[in-house]
């Protein structure tokens, strides 16, 4: 007990929760002392079942009657989770009833904490009970201290250490150091490169001008900071810069860059690891999503452990992992949630926080700024108007680039076309872009066409292969598994580099952070954000005049079902006759009518729903959701990041090798029969797996019989399976496109 509150006053008094989260850890397990729960706990020692007794009752009361009300919370949840606030007094009637000889352990708690004031109010900060969204916001983070503690003083015991393993504060001051002359020495290398081959980039200067500007922010007050670059300007590199130098200047501990996609999550990781860690040295950078594979050589144990609780300098993770563990409830997300107080939070690609979410996010940040020291970076080049919801009323924000409109116009590299009325087929548009490259004078033979859904993908390239230019058409859309995904992008890249002949039609998943450069794009009509983010991936490097950026409405497309409203509002905002999507004030009033047609700041819905359970410190409501009439917990009312339910789907076709193919079979097989699958093998299936839309299965039998479970026995949301169906090894799986909304 001693032990994890020490710990936990460690991790808590950053944030001024010190004193309270020492007498959390102090009572969570005074329970223990009951003689029923040490006779027990004897009996079944040797073999290793659970001792089955309530221990956290008698520590939460303890807790609850000397002053820490729903703080009390914390002791209650730290094995199952926290539960809403309202609920604490059943449970721990509940809790009371099923333990035995309680008795006896309070008999031992003046032995075992002499030191226990009589009244523990005095460790609440002033500022905490004056909000009930500032106290809800503490309780999370004292909770999180609370059971990262538990697990570490555990886990020492376990391994025979005489201490936890604590990572030391890193010292930010040689971390940036670092990044400098190694940034510097990248892009000299990168200069050289590109001279040598002929194909200087224009835009480099710029991109240092920009940097420059974005750093010398960083000595500036913790607060909330916005990087509104183009695309192109280099923000991986800017947001880097200046979250190292801001962690540097004010002490704080960590440096936390999250993005929307798998797609940049590698990428962006693999830069930073070329930038700050050192041979011989514990890794700097900790790369921590779904497809991380923590068996790999190059991260092994140490990765496993810094997962579990970001015990790392500089953490890349996904806006799903960062927010559904800050809103979560359950000891294994939120271990890791007290490390964003005092830390600077980096969220790339902004735009792509989704929009029901977008109240509790944007208070939540709010919160950890304003109350628990926190600094963040919203960077996208278009950057949304959040600050025209009432949530950020009184809130202020700095820009790190002074004047934006002039840098956009110095990166201004394309010019838009626009095709919606008449509107032609995705086959027209599949003709014009192979047309593209074999009239390309001056520019290289290149062509991308993005599209909204994977089934109008498969036409495009279907287009394609029957009109004979299978030779350098390419394919990108979540049919298919992400190891298949990575070695096409590799290919494209190789393609573009070299000059060589080059057709690829992608679904969304290219936009955000993918490094491409083609010379023309062709977008299907889509949200104002994704037709900016397709644009920059034409002319990138800025070697043309100007790239060509063909914005279409397909006769014959479809699009998501949550595109339609985004999709009304950009057409009212953009078109010929109208603004480019590239105009800042067109831009930010297209976001105001977004949010307006959302009915965002309406009571009903779920982002202000899951707001008034904050505030009621519902934390079983917020993560799961309110209870329904049938008293099952209404997921669809909860909060998640990526709302659309999804079936994951293994493809050992995807794999690059007859080899690699069996052992991905293998894997398969050893998962389905073993009696508790191996985490490490699930971990490996991920670069072969990617997920299917419900409607997919249930429209159709015959695909349905084509989808083999894995884990569990029926095709269901959530569920494992493996494909048995054809694969085609340019596009992936191959369904009857009638049957397909789209792929997620």
């Amino acid at each position: 007990m001693r032990g994890t509150a020490e710990l936990a006053r460690r991790f808590a008094s950053p944030f001024g929760g010190g004193e309270l989260a020492y007498w959390l850890g102090a009572l969570h397990d005074v329970g223990k002392a009951s003689c029923a729960w040490q006779d027990k706990l004897t009996k079944v020692a040797d073999s290793g079942r659970p001792v089955g007794i309530d221990h956290k009752s008698l520590g939460t009361r303890i807790a609850h009657e000397r002053g820490l009300g729903g703080y009390s919370g914390a002791i209650f949840g730290h094995r199952g989770g926290l539960i809403d606030t309202s609920s604490l007094g059943k449970a721990l009637k509940q809790g009371f009833s099923r333990a035995q000889d309680v008795a006896s352990a309070e008999a031992e708690l003046p032995r075992l904490l002499p030191d226990l004031p009589a009244d523990l109010r005095h460790t609440i900060p002033d500022t905490w009970p004056q909000d009930r969204l500032v106290g809800e916001m503490a309780l999370r983070l004292c909770y999180s201290a609370l059971v990262d503690a538990d697990g570490l003083d555990t886990g020492a015991h376990f391994d025979g250490l005489a201490a936890p393993r604590v990572r030391a504060d890193a010292d930010f001051g040689h971390l940036y150091k670092l990044f400098e002359q190694r940034r510097a020495a990248m892009l000299e290398q990168r200069r050289a490169t590109m001279l040598a081959a002929g194909k200087p980039s224009p835009v480099d200067d710029l991109r240092e001008q920009v940097y420059a500007q974005c750093v010398s922010f960083a000595d500036q007050p913790p607060g909330i900071y916005r990087l509104p670059a183009p695309t192109g300007a280099g923000k991986t590199l800017c947001a880097a810069g200046f979250a190292l130098r801001h962690a540097e200047k004010h002490q704080q501990r960590r440096v936390i860059v999250a993005v929307p996609f798998l797609t940049i999550t590698g990428q962006n990781a693999a830069v930073y690891r070329g930038m700050l860690d050192e041979p011989g040295a514990e890794p700097v950078v900790l790369e921590h999503h779904s497809q991380v594979n923590f068996d790999d050589a190059a991260t092994g144990r140490w990765g496993r452990l810094a997962a579990e609780n970001w015990d790392a300098p500089f953490v890349v993770t996904t806006f799903v992992r960062l927010f559904e563990s800050l809103f979560g409830r359950r000891p294994s997300a939120m271990r890791r949630v007290h490390r964003l107080a005092g830390s600077v939070i980096v969220l790339d690609e902004v735009q792509a926080l989704p929009h029901d979410m977008l109240v509790p996010i944007l208070d939540g940040l709010r919160l950890l700024v304003r109350h628990f020291g926190t600094t963040v970076l919203l960077s996208s080049a278009t950057q949304p108007e959040f600050w025209s919801l009432p949530t950020l009323d009184g809130v202020d924000y700095t820009d790190v680039l002074t004047d934006v409109p002039a840098v956009a116009n110095q990166l201004k590299r394309v010019r838009y076309e626009w095709q919606l009325d008449p509107a032609p087929t995705l086959a027209d548009i599949a003709d014009q872009a192979a047309a593209d490259i074999t009239t390309s004078a001056g520019s290289p033979p290149a062509a991308m066409v993005v599209v909204n859904t994977t089934a109008n993908a498969q036409a495009v390239f279907d287009t394609w292969r029957d009109g004979g230019d299978l030779d350098h058409a390419r394919h990108l859309s979540t049919r298919m598994c992400p190891a298949h995904r990575q070695r096409v992008l590799e290919d494209v890249r190789h393609r573009l580099t070299n000059d060589e002949p080059v057709l690829l039609v992608s679904t969304q998943l290219i936009e955000a952070g993918v490094d491409v450069d083609f010379p023309t794009v062709y977008r299907a009509m889509a949200p104002a954000d994704s037709l900016l983010q397709a644009a920059g991936r034409a002319n990138r490097e800025g070697r043309l005049d100007h790239g060509r950026v063909v914005i279409f409405a397909p006769a014959d497309g479809s699009a998501p079902e949550t595109y339609k409203r985004l999709v009304g509002a950009a057409t009212t905002h953009f078109g010929p006759g109208r603004a480019d999507p590239d105009d800042p004030d067109a831009l930010a009033a297209y976001y105001r009518s977004v949010y307006s047609t959302l009915n965002l700041n309406d009571p009903q819905h779920v982002g202000q729903q899951i707001q008034r359970s904050r505030a009621d410190w519902a934390y079983e409501t917020v993560t799961d959701g309110p209870l329904d009439d049938s008293g099952h917990r209404d997921h669809k009312r909860a909060f998640r990041i990526i709302s659309a339910d999804s079936i994951s789907v293994v493809t050992p076709q995807g794999a690059g090798t007859p080899d690699e193919r069996a052992e991905v079979e293998e894997l398969v097989q050893r998962v389905r029969t073993a009696p508790v699958p191996d985490m490490r093998d699930l971990r490996r299936l991920q670069p072969y797996t990617t997920t299917v839309h419900p409607g997919v299965p249930q429209r159709d039998a015959g695909v349905r019989a084509l989808m083999q479970p894995i884990l569990g026995s029926d095709v269901r949301v959530g569920a494992l399976v493996e494909w048995r169906g054809d694969y085609d090894p340019h596009t992936g799986m191959i369904f009857d496109p009638k049957l397909e909304d789209f792929i997620l």
